[in-house]
């Protein structure tokens, strides 16, 4: 018996879900930043941050018995997670 082979276009289609989350998270911290600062904070803090409040609004949303599906609800999930990271720490940063 032969072995049948998966074909290259689940590879591809993978990366391509990868590429859409990690854009997805970079433009949650970008919308974060944009909402409490004014401005991003580059590439690599916007994707931490989108990943931090990814986590956080997830776990906030859980708490609330809210759900959110879809890329564009889990965007909403992140910026709204992202915005209260910044907010906490936003009393952590500043100097009395």
């Amino acid at each position: 018996m032969s072995q049948n082979k998966q074909p290259a276009q689940p590879e591809k289609r993978t990366l391509f879900k990868t590429a859409l989350a990690a854009g997805a998270i970079g433009v949650a911290g970008y919308f974060a930043g944009k909402i409490m600062r004014g401005g991003g904070f580059g590439l690599l803090v916007n994707l931490l941050l989108g990943i931090i409040g990814a986590v956080l609004g997830g776990w906030v949303f859980a708490l609330l018995g809210l759900a959110a599906t879809g890329i564009i609800g889990s965007l909403i999930t992140s910026v709204v997670g992202a915005i209260l990271f910044l907010w906490i720490a936003s009393f952590f940063s500043r100097s009395r």
